[in-house]
């Protein structure tokens, strides 16, 4: 494949520079203006398109992802044929932001700017602020000012941890970090205000769309944060009488469903299950519906206790399963056997009360999925009950003592039959097929084919939000930094250093590295069953080779 036959796609609307696209079911649309980029996504957004899933707006580009590769293609058409030289109107809150001006960095701005401290206030509270887009982090606005005044390079060596409520400028923006995170902007103060709260109605303090004041004030600021309740914390287990009861978590356990798509433009990842086809197979086994909540277990190590009769079903890597009986015998119950029991993967088993489910070692694959009769119940968060480790939306990672509420199971719902599902061969490498792109036009050719020849290593630091991979660097062609932009699952972000990091489950929305190509939606599973040690190779597929997959819900 050559790099021209994924070049971007000149429009002939005045207002659109190009469309490229971001694997099988996403297109990036370029646009040679801010305004052009907020025309195009409030029009998205008021009139929605078939098959259309998020529309993730940045500086001069818009991400669109899209439910099926069919969806992905009408969706560009579509794009083709608006006029975006005229804003939408869109609806519009004011916003104002108390803050202490006495930000790490405030000497700092005011020498890049010619200001004394006073003016660098003065400039912020005196002008009204426009939330462009989100990205970064849940509740993070990207704010455009009306005047260049306060415009400052990022910080040269980024801080690995910015306090929640920094209230900071990064180029032409302004924005006020929501949680406590890594960041290079230029902290000029702080403030209280909560900007991400799933308490709220709406959880964004600021959505794209709205107008921002800051407001001087001298009071000390202390923020404060929104406690979500954990799924499965609700009850005391001295009071639990139903569902599982967690006596060993193993090393990453996490409640998962398919996610909660459709809330990019806030800065939420899609989030869920890793091998979202295992999720489904454990599902189906025990007469769940397809989305329906189940735990997600890296490298086995899990032990889960019946507190009331359960049956349950585990998929994805091939791991042993043993349940040992209760301690003691129930009042009434007819005597049962002591012996202790190993039921198959892939196939329902019951767990009675009292009873000790214990999951190994996999002996292929990585992540296993307990799919339980009914469903985890509990609390849910935009929609799912998903454990997202990088926004920390969700339920916590299981502990010890964890008391896993089980939901009813549906009239008529039955259990499914044994099924079989190949995993990865740990000793050769694991194929992936990618659209190359969008980026692609960072690296020469040459590097392409490198990037495409060569096997890559699957490393420890690796991680739901996405594979980081070994071995001979790639280079770019260009110099400097590519502006923020939206990403998708599956997307293969080249940092400086030359080492990809395949992005997974609860990858960042945002990301300033080039991406170098994407795997394919039917390839991902695959991705999340390989563990560190396994090697990794990418075949690049013509656009009339791609997978002819139906269109499938926004939880796919």
């Amino acid at each position: 494949m050559t790099a021209q036959q994924h070049e971007t796609q000149t429009a002939p609307h005045a207002a659109l520079t190009g469309i490229r696209p971001a694997g099988d079911r996403a297109i990036l649309v370029e646009l040679p203006s801010l305004d052009a980029v907020l025309s195009l996504q409030a029009q998205l957004t008021a009139h929605p398109q078939p098959g259309q899933v998020d529309v993730i707006a940045a500086a001069s580009t818009v991400l669109i992802t899209t439910d099926s590769p069919q969806a992905a293609q009408a969706l560009a058409a579509h794009v083709r044929s608006l006029d975006l030289e005229a804003p939408e109107e869109t609806a519009s809150t004011l916003v104002t932001i108390d803050v202490v001006y006495d930000g790490e960095d405030l000497d700092e701005v005011a020498t890049l700017t010619g200001l004394d401290r006073g003016g660098v206030v003065a400039a912020h509270t005196g002008q009204l602020w426009t939330a462009a887009f989100a990205g970064f982090a849940p509740g993070f606005a990207y704010l455009t000012g009306q005047d260049s005044s306060l415009e400052v390079p990022r910080r040269r060596t980024p801080r690995t941890a910015v306090p929640a409520g920094a209230v900071a400028l990064g180029g032409a923006y302004s924005a006020v970090y929501p949680r406590q995170s890594p960041g290079g902007w230029q902290l000029i103060g702080r403030t209280d205000a909560a900007m991400w709260d799933l308490g709220r109605e709406s959880p964004a303090l600021v959505r794209p769309g709205d107008t921002v004041r800051f407001n001087a004030i001298r009071a000390r600021s202390t923020v404060t944060h929104h406690q979500q309740s954990s799924a499965g914390a609700a009850s005391k287990e001295a009071q639990a009488t139903e569902g599982l009861a967690v006596r060993k978590p193993g090393l990453q356990s996490t409640i998962q469903d398919l996610g909660r798509p459709g809330y990019a433009s806030l800065g939420v990842s899609s989030a869920g299950a890793m091998d979202r086809g295992a999720l489904r197979r454990a599902n189906r086994l025990v007469g769940n519906g397809e989305g329906d909540a189940g735990i997600e277990l890296l490298f086995g190590g899990l032990e889960l206790e019946a507190l009331s009769d359960q049956v349950l079903a585990i998929a994805g890597a091939a791991v042993p399963l043993e349940i040992t009986p209760a301690d003691e015998q129930r009042p009434g119950e007819e005597e049962r056997t002591t012996a202790v029991r190993h039921p198959a993967c892939d196939a329902p088993f019951a767990l009675l009360a009292g009873e000790r489910l214990t999951v190994g070692t996999p002996t292929a694959g990585l992540r296993s999925y307990v799919g339980v009769r009914g469903g985890l119940g509990g609390p849910d968060a935009l929609g799912s009950r998903s454990t997202d480790t990088m926004s920390g939306i969700g339920p916590e990672p299981l502990q010890a003592g964890t008391i896993l509420p089980v939901r009813t199971p549906r009239p008529g719902s039955i259990v499914g039959y044994p099924e079989v599902s190949p995993l990865p061969d740990r000793n050769q490498a694991t194929v992936l097929r990618v659209v190359p792109g969008p980026r692609q036009d960072w690296f020469s050719g040459e590097t392409l084919q490198e990037f495409l020849q060569q096997e890559w290593t699957v490393t420890p630091q690796s991680n739901r939000i996405g594979l980081r991979l070994n071995g001979h660097a790639l280079t770019r062609s260009r110099d400097g930094e590519l502006a923020s932009e939206g990403t998708v699952r599956g997307a293969v972000q080249v940092p400086p250093e030359g080492q990809p990091v395949l992005f997974l489950s609860d990858h960042p929305v945002t990301g300033g590295y080039p991406v170098i190509a994407v795997v394919v939606h039917a390839d991902l599973d695959k991705a999340a069953q390989l563990p560190p040690g396994t090697t990794v190779r990418f075949a690049a597929m013509l656009p009339a080779e791609l997978p002819k997959t139906p269109k499938e819900s926004p939880h796919a």
